[in-house]
């Protein structure tokens, strides 16, 4: 039987593409760990920093679908499921690949080093997208080599060098990208998006380092721009306007440790490094010019019959033309 080592990795790039925008600032990646008569054992993906990698996440889902022990269900920690997998795994790897669209981090940091599990636990063969070009946690593909599992680099190298693109950009300069929720008709009144996608948008807000928006939407939406749906930090603000004047009691501008900056221009972008602008396709034309991606949530304007329940928008990622 031939292994379709591009549909696995697709699989990893899909998973991981959930979470673009959530790891800042690390990369988003995405794994897939397949059992030894090549069924999928787990997909994941890493969605926070400091919280476990890609490939701690699909090894612990991994083990637990091989052993059905729910020990390992209670453990969110990476060092714990790190010493848990070593402790416990008996050879149960031993017959299993690993596809990663991320070469395993080498190094110890907030979490331990996947290349080091991965190299314990005995796996048969690991895939890689792509390389790591970060010094401190590069090499990792090495680490593996050493310990006899064979590597298979550059599985879909371009899509995987795609997720990493942010990445890139945080370690030069920053990243700028525009989010705006609309409907298939094109409407963007009112509440657009679901409770999910709006919860979306606050863990990003909460790793944000500034949020961008216009000064008509500040006056009639009178908004907040926290990211209190996930009870997390609210971003710094830049409100584009040539007015200057705002009613300072609405919340936007209550927020604790919150700076708000009112300007005619961009300047101030280049003293953060995670940047979101918010708005519809005005303030869109106003900053396209700075933007590296776009982010659509696309919702349903059809109507909902039943009322408790919550459908899903469509959430794209775009790339501009280059």
């Amino acid at each position: 039987m031939v292994i379709d080592n591009n549909f696995f990795m697709s699989l990893a790039i899909k998973e991981a593409w959930k979470y673009q925008g959530l790891t800042y600032p690390n990369p988003a990646v995405g794994c897939v760990v397949l059992g030894s008569c090549d069924e999928i054992l787990s997909i994941e993906a890493h969605q926070k920093a400091g919280q476990p990698h890609a490939e701690v996440n699909a090894l612990k889902s991994a083990y637990f679908k091989l052993t059905k022990d729910k020990d390992i269900l209670t453990l969110t920690s990476s060092q714990d499921i790190h010493t848990f997998l070593l402790k416990n795994h008996n050879e149960i790897f031993k017959d299993c690949s690993i596809y990663t669209t991320l070469e395993p981090c080498s190094h110890i940091g907030k979490t331990p080093s996947c290349a080091s599990l991965i190299s314990q636990l005995g796996i048969k063969k690991l895939f890689v997208g792509s390389k790591d070009f970060n010094k401190i946690a590069s090499k990792g593909n090495k680490i593996v080599k050493n310990a006899g599992i064979e590597v298979e680099n550059g599985i879909l190298e371009k899509e995987c060098d795609a997720l990493l693109e942010p990445f890139k950009k945080w370690q030069k300069k920053n990243f700028v990208f525009f989010k705006m929720a609309q409907r298939f008709d094109g409407s963007t009144d009112g509440t657009v998006s679901s409770l999910e996608s709006r919860k979306n948008v606050h863990v990003m807000r909460d790793v944000c380092d500034l949020l961008v928006i216009g000064g008509n939407t500040v006056r009639e939406d009178r908004p907040t721009l926290d990211a209190r749906l996930v009870d997390g930090k609210a971003p710094d603000i830049l409100i584009i306007s040539r007015q200057k004047e705002f009613d300072k009691t609405i919340p936007l501008f209550n927020v604790k440790d919150r700076k708000v900056f009112i300007e005619s221009d961009f300047k101030i972008l280049d003293n953060y490094k995670n940047i979101m602008i918010e708005g519809t396709k005005n303030m869109y034309e106003l900053s396209k010019n700075y933007i590296d991606y776009s982010l659509f949530y696309i919702a349903s304007d059809f109507e909902i019959l039943d009322m408790n329940k919550n459908t899903e928008d469509m959430i794209i990622w775009g790339r501009k033309y280059k």
